[in-house]
């Protein structure tokens, strides 16, 4: 994924959407939720449409699908 990517994903509210912002590749905080990425382990950092909140989401372990 690069950024301006959309992006669909899963949430426990159900499928939501948005776009990548940036790859994130050092540790930072989304408000408390401390984000442990690094340039060995880079994560994808998504802007939600529905609410504009930003969260991080690891490539390996993502959710993530991009919108056709």
């Amino acid at each position: 994924m690069k950024s301006g990517d959309q992006v669909k994903w899963t949430t426990s509210q159900g499928e939501t959407s948005g776009k990548v912002v940036k790859k994130q590749t050092a540790r930072t905080k989304i408000k408390s939720h401390k984000v442990a990425a690094s340039k060995d382990s880079p994560h994808d950092i998504v802007e939600s449409e529905k609410s504009g909140k930003c969260a991080a989401h690891r490539p390996s372990e993502s959710r993530l699908r991009k919108e056709k």
